[in-house]
């Protein structure tokens, strides 16, 4: 039973994480869509990479609260 408590309180923890990396993905790529032409080629390269490494977190994220979940069924 402890452990089920356990899984449940990372799964929490996981999913606030989550929500946090997609904000920060669709800031990210709102800003770069705002922005294209009116700042530096860099600047525009270096959010758009920010969005695509916030957006493999995201999945990297989902992908471990998806496991943890099935450990809960187990």
């Amino acid at each position: 039973m402890e452990h089920n408590n356990k899984l449940k309180e990372e799964i929490g923890w996981l999913k606030v994480i989550f929500a946090m990396s997609i904000a920060t993905t669709l800031s990210e790529g709102a800003w770069v869509l705002q922005n294209y032409g009116k700042t530096t080629r860099v600047l525009l390269i270096l959010n758009t990479l920010g969005a695509l490494i916030f957006m493999l977190i995201s999945i990297g994220i989902n992908r471990v609260a998806y496991r943890k979940i099935n450990q809960l069924e187990d």
